[in-house]
């Protein structure tokens, strides 16, 4: 065995590739269907061939829906030459996902000079937002990605006074649908009530208070105008 061993020096690994198809369930995102499946890379799937009517449906792949269906290709292992008596180290270097929050006032404008805690899991983050823009990279690696986190921030001109916002990271629907709407009018300021999907009083109210503040014609309608104006002030 061990001259044989020895005249065989190098070894290959192929593996033929092939994939599933999945249904997107609420709070999915592309980057953690993919860790779930053991991708290094969310645009292994976002950029499947089979994925190009997703991808013309869905152009910012951080917002996709729940019922979406996707393609997602098996893992793809790559070839390597290595020498069979001698130990070899390999690393996956998986992509890091971005979670990014903008604190602002009722006029929009963000705010500065504030501290913050930003806790999922066991994971707790600190740090300080001069501009009003919270931003941390959470790696893919960590399993599973977080789907909720909670965020504390306070003011040092004020260090009394406190806000805690609960996130749910992944959750936020496309603009053109009812839940869409009611999630970003609620994280804009206009109570728009419960995420249910479900044109109530309270969420006509909240889109009733968002054309009022933009110089809208105010309906109470979520029409095509008012959805515009609210993705681009919201940034998706």
């Amino acid at each position: 065995m061990h001259a044989e061993s020895r005249f065989a020096s190098w070894y290959n690994f192929h593996v033929h590739l092939m994939g599933s198809w999945y249904t997107v369930l609420q709070g999915d995102c592309l980057s953690s269907i993919a860790r779930r499946h053991g991708l290094t890379s969310w645009r292994r799937i976002y950029d499947a061939a089979e994925n190009a009517a997703f991808r013309r449906r869905r152009p910012n792949p951080n917002v996709i829906e729940p019922g979406d269906v996707l393609f997602v290709p098996e893992r793809e292992l790559k070839d390597r030459q290595a020498s069979t008596d001698k130990l070899h180290h390999y690393v996956a270097r998986p992509d890091r996902t971005v979670l990014r929050i903008l604190l602002a006032d009722d006029d929009g404008h963000p705010y500065s000079e504030c501290t913050y805690e930003l806790a999922f899991g066991e994971t707790r983050l600190f740090g300080s937002a001069a501009d009003g823009v919270i931003e941390h990279v959470i790696e893919q690696r960590i399993d599973p990605l977080p789907e909720s986190a909670r965020l504390t921030v306070w003011w040092e001109q004020s260090p009394r006074r406190r806000c805690t916002w609960n996130l749910l990271i992944g959750h936020l629907d496309p603009v053109e649908t009812v839940s869409g709407i009611q999630a970003r009018l609620n994280n804009l300021g206009f109570d728009s009530g419960p995420v249910d999907g479900i044109t109530g009083p309270i969420t006509r109210g909240a889109v009733r208070a968002f054309q009022t503040k933009q110089d809208l014609v105010v309906d109470g309608i979520a029409g095509p105008v008012t959805k515009a104006r609210l993705k681009q002030v919201y940034g998706c």
